[in-house]
């Protein structure tokens, strides 16, 4: 479905050839002041150069040609206005005939993509045995709604959580236990290899697991033959020790478990659930390759590759494949985590979402990806890097103890002082708030963190997030909330809109909620192109404000003339189908009363 803009684009083109101009400079911009008109043409000024002419010379040869194309008088009105402008607005026909093709198109007008490609988002990064903290929101957030706004448009994409579940933490796990309950059977000389032989049930529950790693961790910094044993228990976990084996999958059962229901909470899955553990087959064969290939050499015990270019602004460090005592890093992991995604899946693209601070590191590892031959040339690899999230005294945010706030803490803190609001202030059955509460609590969360810039830190302020009024999620949320009432009411009264004419606007207010709704395919498709979330936030934004407008400025329901009345109400589910996917794209939905 053509965008207005093109649509006008194209009669400007048009425009343009009949006046004896070059057709190029017939692009159509909506307006930089919305106070004088809706969109504008600048090619005369352009043109000017090329023709040798005045801007508004030309200006006026192309409005004269253009009034005489058929049917424009039905689409737009304009004017010249010095030194060159082409000042434009459309007609409430073109935009009332828009939006009624609009309700028929099965993409609501967004753009699909004219060759899909499949992409992989790699976001998430948990690390096992390990809750879930607020650092783990803003991948989270950000890497569900990319991945969302890439299905939008037409690809097929697969997010993967790339679980921390191979490193260090899990030797700290097996010597703590081990030091606590040795006579356990994983701990056998004779522990069987049989891993259906293993009790059932694990040996400890996700809170005493929580506790542990905390515990091993610190005790290793204090003693370094606990330390020593913690590397060789990783060590014999890595080569297969049986024992060892069944307990880390019993680690895997509850910590994943438990990561599930905390990201079920966030309205955020993962199609995969992959870990650097499954890519331990591919690391032997990808240094090999990258020994015989010469891609890779050793340089002070290390095996690393070079990956600076002779353009470079600043020094880019070799990369890492294997330390000195030949263990291997997270660059490696890393890398053969490619390989495996090239080798299982095929992407035309791969996307992280990672903290921006990782910038030089994902540099590091793309440039040795590629000289590795580990993708293929046209295999896309991106950073999307993300800003810290700040308390209010701009530092990253913590609990009033000072330490790092557990996810499920954050969601239980918003979630409360919710269930507060909306059952002193809100028209919500008692047997709704709860679950009223936790819908609005994530519009909340989720939009407090997209609607800023994903590069950018931002301050975390729950009391701003949670407001009803301002740039919020609850806003929007009420916004919906308040759309789906008149629908609803409406139709309590027996009023049928559903296969009404949906009429020119009769008003400014009504006008301007019409270009709104216009540019949905339009703002969702620049989204996409900068994979950037909080341009679908300032346009629900920009949105429910000017419905607000419309609703207080129209008598809808009381509307005497039963077609305009209809139009009305079709032109609020017009705005309702929007919202609704606009917010679902960011990871969130609505409540039916608030």
């Amino acid at each position: 479905m053509q965008k207005i803009q093109n649509i006008l684009t194209e009669k400007l083109e048009e425009a343009f050839a009949l006046a004896g101009y070059d057709k190029k400079y017939g692009y159509v911009r909506l307006s930089d002041r919305p106070d004088l008109c809706e969109f504008q043409c600048n090619g005369a000024l352009s043109a000017a150069k090329q023709y040798h002419k005045a801007p508004f010379m030309i200006a006026d040869d192309v409005l004269s040609n253009l009034l005489k194309i058929e049917g424009v008088n039905n689409i737009l009105t304009a004017e010249v206005v010095r030194p060159g402008f082409i000042n434009i607005n459309v007609t409430g026909e073109l935009l009332a005939g828009y939006l009624e093709e609009m309700m028929q198109d099965a993409y609501l007008s967004i753009p699909q993509v004219s060759t899909p490609k499949k992409i992989m988002i790699d976001y998430g990064g948990p690390n096992v045995a390990k809750p879930l903290h607020v650092g783990h929101l803003r991948s989270a957030v950000i890497g569900e709604s990319i991945k969302r706004l890439c299905r939008a448009v037409g690809n097929e994409v697969l997010g993967d959580v790339h679980l921390g579940d191979w490193g260090l933490q899990m030797g700290l796990i097996i010597t703590e236990l081990k030091a606590r309950e040795p006579e356990l059977i994983y701990f056998s000389d004779d522990a069987p290899e049989d891993m259906s032989k293993y009790p059932e049930k694990a040996p400890f529950t996700i809170s005493e697991l929580e506790e542990i790693y905390p515990f091993a961790s610190k005790k290793s910094k204090e003693d370094e033959a606990y330390k020593a044993m913690a590397m060789e228990a990783t060590h014999e976990l890595q080569i297969g020790k049986p024992g060892y084996r069944a307990l880390w999958n019993k680690i895997m059962e509850l910590s994943v478990a438990d990561l599930k229901k905390n990201y079920e909470r966030l309205n955020v899955s993962f199609e995969l659930w992959k870990g650097e553990s499954d890519v331990q087959p591919y690391i032997a064969p990808m240094v090999e390759k990258m020994k015989a290939e010469g891609t890779a050499h050793y340089d002070q015990g290390a095996l690393v590759i070079d990956v600076a270019e002779p353009d470079d602004k600043k020094t880019i460090p070799p990369c890492m494949v294997l330390k000195s005592d030949g263990a291997s890093l997270y660059n490696t992991t890393d890398l053969a985590t490619i390989m495996e995604r090239m080798k299982l899946y095929a992407p035309d693209e791969i996307i992280y979402v990672v903290d921006k601070r990782q910038s030089l590191y994902f540099t590091q590892v793309f440039r040795a990806a590629r000289k590795a031959g580990l993708v293929d040339e046209s295999t896309e690899l991106v950073h999307v890097g993300f800003g810290t999230m700040n308390g209010r005294d701009g530092k990253p945010f913590k609990t009033r103890a000072g330490g790092v706030m557990r996810l499920e803490t954050l969601l239980n803190e918003i979630n409360e002082g919710m269930i507060g609001k909306i059952r002193e202030n809100r028209n919500v059955r008692a047997e709704d708030v709860e679950n009223t509460a936790e819908i609005v609590s994530l519009s909340a969360i989720k939009y407090g963190d997209l609607s800023n810039q994903a590069a950018k830190d931002y301050v975390f302020d729950t009391d701003k997030f949670t407001a009803f009024e301002g740039n919020t999620g609850p806003y929007i949320l009420y916004t919906i909330v308040r759309i789906k009432s008149i629908l609803e009411k409406a139709a309590e009264n027996g009023i049928d809109w559903h296969e009404a004419k949906l009429l020119a606007p009769a008003a400014a207010v009504e006008k301007s909620l019409m270009l709104d709704l216009t540019r949905f395919g339009s703002a969702i498709g620049e989204a996409y192109e900068e994979l950037a979330p909080h341009k679908i936030c300032a346009y629900i934004y920009d949105t429910a404000n000017d419905f607000n407008r419309f609703y207080h400025e129209t008598k809808i329901l009381s509307e005497p003339d039963e077609a305009r009345r209809a139009s009305y109400l079709k032109l609020l589910e017009v705005a309702l189908r929007v919202l609704e996917k606009s917010i679902d794209i960011l990871g969130f939905g609505a409540p039916d009363h608030m």
